[in-house]
């Protein structure tokens, strides 16, 4: 067990700040936000591996798409191409502007992006129950354009916030690059991977084949902190603490809380499906396998919660 590598799951927020901030510019200024918390992490002498989501990236460049062969007839991008390509330009700017952090702090060392394959099961459910949400936030006056515009859409409410789109996500069994980052890692890089929670390949008589779908990034996440022996994953989300009856008068925070605690409060129905819950699902699975801890916390407190205990702790 490595106690000094950590492996930071950054959340939409940690790209995409609000409904006025989507523009690829507005991004890469969130991202050189965000990347200072990690650069705290690595003066702490952490070295960092770090993951992203892509929801709404991938469902801007796919209506893009769609726009272009309704109005030119130009071909579409299939969905497994668009999460390659989200890896390719949210990696660039994440590695670029943490380079950059670390530069200007005269802290050594470098991050890459590695473009990560993770193998699923072609028989997995998730192929027959779209659950990931993609895209915008769409409202509910909104809805009957949509469908009628795209008949074809699977539209679910995403925990209060509006509609979304939602695709198949099927459970990451193995990353292909997984060889490649440990050299990496060995010779002393940071690493962005698993971006988008890789890009799905199922395994055929011939080799390995893409295929539309997106992979929960924290249950990758979560699958690979595990794999390379990481001593601590921080999930980075929109909150500082994970919170029982969240959004209700008598919403309680919780700073630490154990295995059993955690699987009490999910059978109880606290956490929200896609949002607070695959996050929990991801915690526990790491902790399971070998994990010391977990801290779910917004991206300005991570400092904190490593060095103060802000956040909410999950333990064995």
């Amino acid at each position: 067990m490595n106690e000094k590598l950590a492996f930071i799951a950054i959340g939409g927020n940690s790209l995409i700040k609000s409904k006025e901030l989507q523009t690829v510019e507005d991004q890469h200024t969130a991202i050189q936000e965000t990347v200072r918390h990690v650069a705290d992490l690595i003066e702490q002498k952490y070295q960092v591996l770090i993951s992203h989501g892509n929801g709404p990236q991938v469902g801007f460049i796919m209506r893009r798409s769609e726009v272009a062969r309704r109005v030119t007839g130009l071909h579409l991008v299939p969905l497994v191409n668009v999460v390659a390509d989200t890896q390719g330009s949210i990696g660039y700017q994440i590695q670029q502007s943490l380079n950059n952090e670390l530069a200007g702090r005269n802290i050594a060392g470098q991050c890459v992006t590695v473009v990560t394959q993770v193998v699923v099961d072609r028989d997995d459910s998730g192929f027959k129950n779209p659950a990931k949400p993609v895209g915008e936030f769409f409202d509910a006056d909104q809805l009957a354009e949509i469908r009628r515009e795209y008949p074809d859409w699977t539209l679910v409410e995403d925990a209060g916030r509006g509609f979304r789109r939602v695709v198949p996500s099927p459970e990451p069994r193995e990353v292909i690059e997984k060889p490649v980052i440990e050299s990496l890692l060995d010779s002393g890089y940071h690493v962005v991977t698993v971006g988008g929670g890789g890009i799905p390949v199922v395994r055929t008589d011939k080799g390995l084949e893409g295929v539309d779908a997106v992979i929960d990034k924290d249950l990758a996440s979560s699958l690979l902190a595990g794999q390379l022996n990481a001593g601590l994953l921080i999930i980075s989300t929109a909150v500082e603490q994970v919170a029982l009856k969240f959004g209700e008068p008598d919403e309680k925070p919780i700073g630490e809380m154990t295995v059993a605690e955690a699987e009490h409060y999910i059978a109880q129905g606290h956490f929200a499906p896609g949002s607070m819950l695959p996050k929990i699902q991801s915690a526990l699975r790491f902790l399971k396998n070998g994990g010391q801890e977990v801290i779910i916390t917004a991206p300005e407190f991570i400092k904190e919660a490593v060095t103060k205990g802000r956040g909410t702790h999950i333990v064995p």
